[in-house]
């Protein structure tokens, strides 16, 4: 069967369209004819051999998408043939071979069912992005402000007005699939969202998304816009999608007791970071890695991601889908910057 494959791990362009043998589940396995599948930054990270996996070569890439039960494993008694199921999270693209596939084998348990009233598409790229936005706002349990009597946590403000306040996250890279998600779900929570986009017309969207305040990280200016456009408050959320440069100027807008999400660094490593910037307002830094959910973890953070998104009436959002021959194209969008998922169209 025809699937994309890399033999080796240096580069994203290594990836060339080829021939494997079809997969057969193994007991607690089914089988999916893949109809979508998504792409995500981690399949290039993983490509470029900066992501910690090792898998066999060749292999395939691709952890998201939606497909229809082809065959299932002597073990299973939750999948039918002919059944529509979303692949939640696992090893497959990682370890296993993914879903830049025509069929692949996935553990039953990383399997769900299709949310109603969402399309095959919108369904096919969100697990995995809508997991990570929920770990990167909740990994610290509930925003507040503590009322610490040594600091005030909002000079603007009493103790008491300031516990009042909606936290503030910040979402650098907020046009792409992460980015997108949290600022949904984190204004779902209620909480005030601040979006970074370079794009005019995709912060225009990410208004219509959530957020309550949009603006263009290449202004020089953006920290003094931002305060302003907040009334004097302060970040207590950095949900960031890119590091690189800039991830130092976000300290600057930090409040006391601050916390930033890395999930990403679509623009590399972060240079010259002075770690006295984090004491006097005792800001803290932690990664995201939904890796570290179990089965049972996963399924109930999408279920908690789906409730959000029912309260509000969000979907995902589909930049666009790439034939199953484009996918080399695909991943130049992706590099490019969309607004919402890349998926490729695997079949019908």
């Amino acid at each position: 069967m025809q699937a994309w494959l890399i033999d080796k791990l240096g580069s994203i362009t290594n990836l060339h369209l080829g021939e494997i043998p079809e997969p057969a589940p193994g007991p607690h396995e089914v089988v999916l004819r893949m109809i979508y599948a998504a792409l995500n930054p981690a399949d290039r990270y993983l490509a470029e051999g900066q992501y910690p996996a090792r898998p066999q070569f060749p292999h395939v890439l691709g952890r998201d998408g939606v497909g229809r039960v082809m065959a299932v494993g002597a073990a299973v008694t939750r999948w039918r043939i002919g059944d529509t199921a979303v692949i939640l999270r696992g090893p497959v693209g990682v370890t296993a071979p993914g879903t830049f596939s025509r069929l692949t084998a996935v553990s039953a348990d990383s399997l769900t069912d299709v949310p109603p009233g969402w399309s095959l598409e919108q369904a096919a790229g969100a697990a995995l992005t809508y997991m990570t936005a929920w770990q990167s706002l909740t990994q610290w349990g509930g925003l507040h402000i503590p009322q610490d009597p040594l600091f005030a946590a909002d000079a603007a403000a009493t103790p008491e007005e300031s516990a009042k306040r909606p936290a503030v996250v910040l979402v650098t890279g907020a046009s792409g699939g992460v980015g997108v998600a949290a600022v949904q779900l984190a204004s779902a929570m209620e909480y005030t969202v601040a979006a970074f986009s370079r794009s005019p017309e995709k912060r225009r969207a990410l208004l219509d998304l959530g957020a309550a305040v949009v603006l263009d990280p290449a202004d020089s200016q953006w920290r003094k816009v931002l305060l302003q456009k907040l009334d004097g408050r302060r970040v207590d959320l950095v949900v960031d999608n890119i590091g690189g440069p800039q991830f130092t100027e976000l300290l600057d807008v930090m409040a006391a007791w601050g916390k930033i999400s890395v999930v990403g660094r679509l623009a590399g490593p972060v240079p010259n970071l002075n770690t006295a910037s984090l004491f006097f307002r005792r800001l803290r830094i932690g990664g995201v890695a939904v890796g570290d959910y179990s089965r049972p973890q996963a399924a109930a953070v999408w279920q908690n991601a789906l409730a959000l998104l029912a309260k509000t009436g969000q979907r995902p959002q589909i930049d666009r889908i790439f034939e199953f021959s484009e996918l080399p194209a695909a991943f130049d969008r992706l590099a490019a910057g969309p607004l919402g998922k890349v998926l490729l169209r695997v079949g019908a």
